[in-house]
C-alpha cells in the first residue's frame, strides 16, 4: 500500500474512533464531577431539592430593613427627666421619609426602655418640616434602646426599627421582675390571663381593676382600649401585638377585659407592658412572662 493510501485509512480510523467515542458519552452522560442526588419522595421517586426558607427575624433588632434606616442625631444623651431627642427615618433613597401612614392612630410610634426592661416610655414625636422627629425622654444612665413602630405610604408594610442610645453615668443593672400574673400601678390591679406559646399565635386577655372592682369604662387609646407591648428579655426584640377588636365595633367592651394576640418566635422570657387610658390619663402595667407556662408558674 503507497504512503498517501496508508495516511487516509489511519485518518479514517480515527474517525471511526472518535464517533463511536462520542456515542458512547451521549449513551452514559457528561464526564466530570457527579450530579448531588436528588431529594427523594417515597419509594424511589425523586425531586427536585427546595431549601428550606430562612427563619423570619424579630422585629427591633435591626437599625436598617427594606431600605429604610433609623438614624440618632445623637447616640449618646445625658441624664434626664425631659432629654430632647431627635432622629430622622431615611428611605430607601437616602431621603428623609414624611410620609407615613397612621398606625393605631398615629404617625409614628416610639418606644424607649433601658437594656435592663426598665423605664419603659411609649411617646410619640412631633414631625418638623426639616424631616426631624422631635421628642422628649426621661433617661437615666446606662444603655437604652428605642424603637420607631412606624407604616411608610411609599409600601404600606409595618416596619419596626431600633437603635442604641448611650446615657452616661453611674449604672446598677434593675433586676428584671419575677413572672407574675398581677401587676398594681397607681391604685388599679391589672391581671394577666393566658399562655405565651412560642412558634405559635397566643391569646392573652388583661383585666383591670380598682379599689377590687372591674373598670368597665376604660378610654379608647391608641385605636383599642389598650396598647401592649412585648420585649424579649436578652437582646429586646420586639413582638408585634394586635388588639381583638376596636372601640365603636358594637361588639368590644370598654373593659375590663383586654385581648391581644401575639406570637413568641422563640423559648424565653418576655416582658410584657400594658398602656391603658382611664380618668384622662394613660398609665402602663408591666408584667413578666415566660414561654414555659401562665405567667406566675
Amino acid at each position: 500500500m503507497s504512503t498517501p493510501a496508508r495516511l487516509a485509512a489511519f485518518a479514517l480510523g480515527l474517525v471511526a474512533v472518535f464517533g463511536a467515542a462520542v456515542g458512547v458519552g451521549r449513551a452514559v452522560g457528561p464526564v466530570g464531577p457527579a450530579a448531588p442526588p436528588a431529594m427523594a419522595a417515597g419509594h424511589g421517586a425523586e425531586e427536585e431539592h427546595v431549601p428550606a426558607a430562612a427563619p423570619v427575624q424579630p422585629a427591633g433588632l435591626a437599625v436598617s430593613e427594606g431600605g429604610y434606616t433609623l438614624v440618632l442625631d445623637a447616640a449618646t444623651l445625658p441624664a434626664g427627666a425631659a432629654t430632647p431627642v431627635t432622629f430622622r427615618l431615611l428611605g430607601p433613597d437616602g431621603r428623609a421619609v414624611t410620609a407615613l401612614d397612621e398606625n393605631h392612630d398615629e404617625e409614628l410610634h416610639l418606644i424607649a426602655v433601658r437594656r435592663d426592661l426598665s423605664g419603659f416610655q411609649h411617646v410619640h414625636p412631633a414631625l418638623g418640616a426639616d424631616g426631624v422627629w422631635r421628642s422628649a425622654l426621661d433617661l437615666t444612665p446606662g444603655t437604652w434602646r428605642v424603637f420607631a413602630d412606624f407604616v411608610p405610604s411609599a409600601d404600606g408594610e409595618k416596619r419596626t426599627l431600633g437603635a442604641d442610645l448611650a446615657v452616661p453615668g453611674d449604672y446598677v443593672p434593675a433586676p428584671l421582675p419575677a413572672a407574675s400574673a398581677t401587676a398594681e400601678v397607681d391604685g388599679y390591679t391589672v391581671t394577666l390571663d393566658g399562655e405565651l406559646r412560642h412558634g405559635e399565635e397566643s391569646e392573652l386577655t388583661l383585666s383591670v381593676r380598682r379599689d377590687g372592682r372591674p373598670v368597665t369604662d376604660l378610654q379608647p387609646y391608641l385605636a383599642a382600649y389598650g396598647h401592649l407591648v412585648v420585649l424579649r428579655h436578652g437582646d429586646l426584640a420586639y413582638l408585634h401585638v394586635h388588639p381583638a377588636g376596636e372601640p365603636g365595633d358594637g361588639v368590644t367592651d370598654p373593659g375590663p377585659d383586654i385581648t391581644f394576640f401575639t406570637t413568641a418566635p422563640t423559648a424565653g422570657t418576655y416582658a410584657l407592658f400594658l398602656d391603658f387610658r382611664h380618668g384622662d390619663e394613660v398609665r402602663t402595667a408591666p408584667f413578666t412572662m415566660t414561654t414555659s407556662g401562665e405567667a406566675g408558674r
